[in-house]
């Protein structure tokens, strides 16, 4: 909605009550305060004047003689839907507030009113967003300081991933003031961040895939940690996993959610390479990767990673971990994987069976489709030429999609909901050049091959692949994996590829985006 015309520094207010002489010391007081008023006793002297010129807020008394306020506010919406109207009134009628609702009002105030209620109720309306703004710019110099100092000492894994929550309730924050010129000062040190976060994994990661007691909960630990309690307590949980989400995106997807449930918002880290094979096959399985190909060779043999053919099995991965578990559910459990319209719109029309059962798991693959959709089309480019509008274009699709319909629904049937991700992605900016044989993989944040290589500033070498606890494949085979927002190019042809791929969405490396992960539990109101 375009902001209101504003006739001086504050706005210019209608106030419309027959008794609008007993108000005179409120109107004193608001334009003492730099507010332009205009008073009148009737609806329908209101209605002219707004026809006539702009006003930026309406104050209109229910109980007016000739056309009540309830009249009059559907003719005020008739002439300009978008002005703000306040209705005030003696009644604490139900009845009257809801159509007063109904009419779309910005707020309801019961006499008497106070001077400081009619200011709190205008600056609200009027001043909000530039009190924000001056709030951002004030606030966010002090907020950057703290970052940077919290850079020179040595961060816990709990320390980093209140930091990037931190980062991206920011960056949601300046979404909605894109003219501050803040948002290049949070990109920025989200860089600095990244840089000093591959550090912390790069020295860290291997401690915690050996046991190390103080860690992070990991993809294989999902299951067994945070929905297996849940099940326990006798509730019945729907976990959905919705590949390639950011803690970002969530942000902005979280408010259409309120109304229906209670929130609670947790973390998890993501295991290398942040890809769907390793990761998602780890939550179903609750097993790493290299235990994965112990069991089933099968699943790494073709030296493949395509999603479609590694992550085939997760149905079959999450029932065994169940039983390994001993997890007993009393019945059967169901497995949805939503890849298109007609496996959404069919889990849509059943859910209230499945929702019957004690656990349902449901795999979303719109975002992932999304990200890998946006690196090809110069229409969604365009669409979402950076991150402000790749969060923008995540949130449109949540409001308007079946998923969140799905989710209204098991709000009414009591389940606890469960929202997590394998892994996220990050907009690769910066080209780090590879040498490698014709077997190495076409990953572009994550390679495994034969003595592939790399700038150790850009990526990490893993030459003994059980220390990261990944598949050996084939004899000799090593990892590359990419820090920051690097992405990997081939001497041949580079400057071809390192163009036709930067500024992509990727995943697969090390970052805070695709490792540190959101976990929402929903619990219906």
């Amino acid at each position: 909605m375009p902001p209101p015309i504003m006739t001086n520094a504050k706005g210019k207010i209608l106030w419309v009550d027959d008794e609008i002489e007993l108000l005179r010391p409120h109107i004193i007081f608001l334009e003492e305060r730099g507010y332009d008023i205009t008073p009148v006793t009737t609806a329908e002297d209101a209605i002219s004047l707004i026809k006539e010129q702009p006003y930026d807020v309406i104050l209109l008394d229910e109980m007016l003689l000739g056309m009540d306020g309830l009249t009059a506010l559907n003719h005020i919406k008739e002439i300009n839907p978008s002005l703000p109207v306040v209705m005030i009134t003696k009644s604490e009628e139900e009845m009257i507030m809801e159509e007063a609702i109904g009419g779309k009002i910005q707020d309801y105030l019961i006499k008497p009113v106070n001077p400081s209620q009619i200011l709190m109720t205008c600056k609200r309306i009027l001043e909000s967003k530039k009190i924000e703004r001056e709030r951002l710019s004030r606030d966010y110099p002090s907020e950057f300081n703290k970052v940077a100092q919290m850079l020179l000492s040595p961060l816990s894994w709990e320390d980093w991933a209140q930091l990037y929550a931190k980062l991206s309730e920011w960056e949601v924050e300046l979404d909605e003031h894109p003219g501050l010129g803040l948002r290049q000062a949070l990109l920025d040190q989200k860089r600095s961040c990244n840089s000093e976060f591959a550090r912390f994994i790069e020295t860290n990661y291997r401690h915690w895939l050996a046991g190390e007691e103080n860690r992070p909960m990991l993809s294989p630990d999902l299951v067994d940690g945070y929905i297996r309690p849940l099940l326990d307590n006798g509730e019945r949980v729907v976990f959905i996993v919705i590949d390639n989400l950011r803690l970002d995106q969530w942000l902005t997807m979280e408010p259409y959610v309120y109304n229906a449930f209670h929130v609670t918002r947790d973390h998890y880290y993501a295991i290398l390479p942040t890809a769907t094979p390793y990761a998602r096959n780890a939550i179903f399985s609750g097993l790493y990767p290299s235990d994965l190909e112990a069991s089933y060779p099968e699943l790494w043999s073709e030296g493949s990673d395509d999603e479609h053919s590694l992550n085939k099995y997760e149905d079959i991965l999450l029932a065994e971990q169940l039983k390994r578990l001993k997890i007993d559910l009393k019945s059967d459990f169901k497995y949805l994987k939503l890849l298109d319209l007609k496996h959404t719109r069919m889990a849509y029309k059943n859910i209230t069976s499945y929702a019957e059962m004690p656990f349902v798991a449901i795999v979303v693959n719109f975002v992932d489709f999304l990200a890998h959709s946006r690196s090809d089309s110069e229409v969604l480019k365009e669409i979402a030429p950076d991150e402000a509008a790749y969060r923008s274009l995540t949130e449109s699709w949540f409001e308007h999609s079946i998923l969140l319909k799905i989710l209204q629904k098991i709000a009414q049937l009591g389940n606890t909901i469960v929202i997590t991700s394998d892994h996220g992605s990050i907009r690769s900016m910066r080209g780090a050049k590879v040498l490698g044989d014709r077997e190495t993989s076409t990953n572009l944040r994550y390679k495994f091959g034969k003595n592939i290589k790399c700038n150790a500033k850009q990526a990490v070498s893993i030459n003994d692949p059980s220390e990261y606890r990944l598949p050996a494949r084939k004899i000799n085979t090593n990892y590359l994996i990419a820090k920051e927002d690097y992405y990997f190019v081939y001497p041949t042809d580079y400057h071809h590829y390192l163009n036709y791929y930067r500024d992509s969405f990727q995943h697969g490396g090390i970052s805070m985006e695709e490792m540190i992960l959101p976990l929402i539990k929903l619990n219906s109101k």
